[in-house]
């Protein structure tokens, strides 16, 4: 190396390291309100798809479910309130923390739980696991191990809606970890360039497989990451189930309307690990406690619920316990189902 181009590299200012916990601002105006029947169900399906992740994990830790499995519990508001915006027809597609993409579609809680315990009864009929499940009559179309993978998929999927012409919509969901990855560019130019009715939704739960996105993206505002595909984009808070409704009410109608892409990056937070394996060393405690303190998606349900008094404490605790119970039983469907007969091993697989 020469002494100028020593020079010059030394001259070459180095970038400054965020710190991991600090996240993009969302927007804080004030978000439309629910109402009572709306925040109710709201509630409940949160509910639903935390007491469900709770016994899953504690499935998991008596040795009933067994390989990868991840819980999304804290981020129950992002696919609540996105449910509650889409209709009838439209297409949900996941990456792999999927079993509350899966409730909120309308699947069975005995069949989600059957899968995850490789049962005769799950969605896969016991061959796919937590990663792997797909329910063509409830429009998800799946869960998916590879990193990303799923972006490409559900572009495809917004195309056959455009080909046929059905006015459909498929959100298709990936984490801030998945944001870095080639194909999901590779979707964003070819959605733009054909306007096709594709709804990117980002996941950002902060810390990807376990390193801050601040660490991990030169921009951590996921939401401009189509900017230069002219795809619109917007910042939600995801931990609202308010704010995720009313952005995807937005976004919905602007791809329904012949407009092309648009991406929501919700803002939320996972508690759990990444996985069940992943004992989360790289943040504190502390840091998680606070997020459940002042921005669980539950309590916040359940705070306005009763400040609007549409219901008491007692009706709120019975809705857990009737929760609770149809957990319960899927969890007792899902420890004695019988295992699928070793003759379908090759049924439904492509070799």
């Amino acid at each position: 190396m020469t002494m100028a181009v020593q020079k010059k590299a030394a001259e070459v200012p180095k970038r400054a390291q965020p710190a991991p916990s600090s996240i993009v601002p969302v927007d804080a105006s004030p978000v439309p309100e629910l109402g009572k029947g709306a925040d109710l169900a709201a509630f409940r399906e949160m509910l639903l798809i935390r007491r469900f992740e709770e016994k899953a994990g504690q499935l998991y830790g008596m040795g009933l479910i067994g390989g990868f499995c991840h819980l999304y519990i804290g981020q129950e508001a992002v696919v609540v309130g996105m449910q509650m915006a889409s209709k009838d027809g439209d297409q949900v597609i996941t990456g792999y923390r999927d079993h509350g993409h899966m409730l909120a579609c309308g699947m069975d809680p005995k069949g989600v739980m059957a899968e995850l315990t490789g049962r005769r009864g799950g969605y896969s009929k016991g061959k796919g696991g937590s990663m792997h499940m797909f329910s063509r009559e409830k429009n998800f179309f799946g869960g998916h191990g590879i990193v990303g993978a799923q972006v490409s998929l559900g572009t495809g999927i917004a195309f056959a809606n455009s080909y046929r012409d059905n006015g459909q919509v498929c959100l298709t969901y990936f984490g801030d970890g998945a944001a870095n990855q080639g194909q999901v560019y590779e979707s964003f130019n070819m959605a733009a360039l054909w306007k096709l009715p594709v709804l990117y939704i980002i996941e950002n739960n902060r810390y990807a497989m376990g390193t801050s996105v601040t660490r991990a993206s030169a921009q951590p505002d996921l939401s401009k990451r189509g900017a230069s595909f002219n795809i619109p984009g917007e910042l939600v808070d995801g931990m609202d189930v308010r704010a995720v409704k009313a952005a995807g009410d937005r976004a919905l109608a602007w791809c329904r309307e012949g407009n092309g892409p648009y991406i929501l990056e919700m803002k939320t937070y996972r508690y759990r690990g990444h996985s069940m394996s992943d004992p989360a060393k790289y943040r504190t405690r502390e840091e998680v406690e606070k997020v459940r303190v002042e921005s669980d998606p539950i309590e916040q349900s359940r705070a306005r619920i009763l400040a609007n008094k549409w219901v008491g404490e007692d009706e709120l605790k019975a809705m857990d316990a009737e929760v609770r119970k149809d957990v319960n039983d899927a969890a007792e469907f899902a420890t004695y189902d019988p295992e699928p007969d070793p003759s379908e091993l090759f049924t439904d697989v492509l070799i």
